[in-house]
């Protein structure tokens, strides 16, 4: 059962290539997104079962050498996060909007399994560093209170860190808006 990401960041796309391939050759893990990101960075996200995260995690810092920039697990994710990183979300109705943005790809992840966790919250879009300069976003909806305590926790994570660049609450977001979140 795949209750369990982990997150490796290189600074080298074909070493973040090599260095995915070994990660799932090593463990029981499936691959949630390997891809090239701004500015010309690499990130791997793998699921699975806690150990087999943590072995491929390992194995990703270390074939990556001096490219690797950060890496993550986080053990109980919020099922919820999964398809917000693939854009496979689509909430019935957009009540009130949250936006949280940040300069790190892998701790917006963490951020948003803290968000989504926070509050009866839907995700929207978990989009990260691609198109972005590196950096990343979550949107998410939920009634405006909801909203509002899930802004907190992701504000909380980020600015522990030092890497929070902004965040917004839109109580009645336009129709029009809305579509272009989708």
């Amino acid at each position: 059962m795949a209750n369990a990401i982990g997150i490796v960041e290189f600074t080298s796309i074909s070493r973040g290539i090599f260095s995915s391939d070994q990660m799932v050759k090593v463990s029981d893990v499936e691959i949630v997104t390997a891809s090239s990101t701004c500015p010309g960075k690499y990130i791997a996200i793998v699921t699975g079962d806690v150990e087999s995260v943590k072995e491929s995690v390992s194995v990703g810092e270390k074939t990556a050498n001096e490219f690797w920039i950060d890496s993550i697990i986080i053990p109980n994710v919020s099922p919820l996060v999964f398809p917000a990183i693939t854009g496979a979300t689509m909430p019935e109705k957009v009540q009130a909007l949250g936006v949280i943005e940040a300069f790190s790809i892998a701790n917006m992840v963490v951020a948003a399994d803290k968000i989504l966790k926070s509050a009866s919250l839907e995700p929207i879009e978990l989009r990260l560093g691609t198109g972005l300069g590196g950096k990343s976003y979550f949107t998410f909806t939920g009634n405006v209170g909801a909203v509002e305590v899930g802004i907190e926790a992701g504000k909380t994570e980020m600015e522990e860190k030092g890497l929070l660049v902004n965040a917004e609450v839109i109580p009645s977001p336009s129709d029009r808006l809305i579509q272009t979140l989708f």
